[in-house]
């Protein structure tokens, strides 16, 4: 069993986390600048073997695509173009950034490490796979 990885992905940077081997734990990577996340998905991809990669879908308050869809379909596009074997599901990822910000002052960070919008993306993209891990869809596509 492969690992699954999570993108949040943003214009200027991607959060990025990923599950364990048995797909037990979600754990934040990091981040990338949106212009290299093809690169860094593939290398991570071939190094750690990934089976699927769940990317966070913005969506409005009435699960409508949000305005930022405009820029991350066609970079999901070239993702999906680069690397054909790996699939690629969408998973709403409303409320993270808010429920990424609640965790830090949960965690007792500072202010200033409150403020460090790449620590945002990278724990938003954790809860997205965390959320996804816990989800029907995936309960679905594991069933396959």
């Amino acid at each position: 069993m492969g690992r699954l990885l999570a993108i949040d992905f943003g214009r200027k940077r991607c959060g990025i986390a990923a599950t364990d081997s048995m797909r037990i734990v979600a754990s934040g990577i990091g981040t990338v600048a949106t212009s290299g996340l093809i690169e860094f998905v593939s290398a991570y991809a071939a190094r750690e073997g990934v089976d699927m990669i769940v990317v966070g879908e913005p969506r409005d308050m009435h699960g409508n695509p949000s305005e930022s869809t405009r820029w991350l379909r066609p970079a999901i596009d070239r993702l999906k173009k680069a690397i054909p074997q790996i699939p690629v599901v969408f998973f709403d990822e409303r409320f993270t950034s808010v429920l990424a910000h609640r965790a830090m002052l949960d965690g007792g960070l500072k202010k200033m490490a409150r403020r460090d919008k790449a620590l945002v993306d990278e724990i938003s993209a954790t809860i997205i796979l965390n959320d996804f891990l816990e989800s029907r869809q995936y309960q679905q596509l594991n069933s396959l």
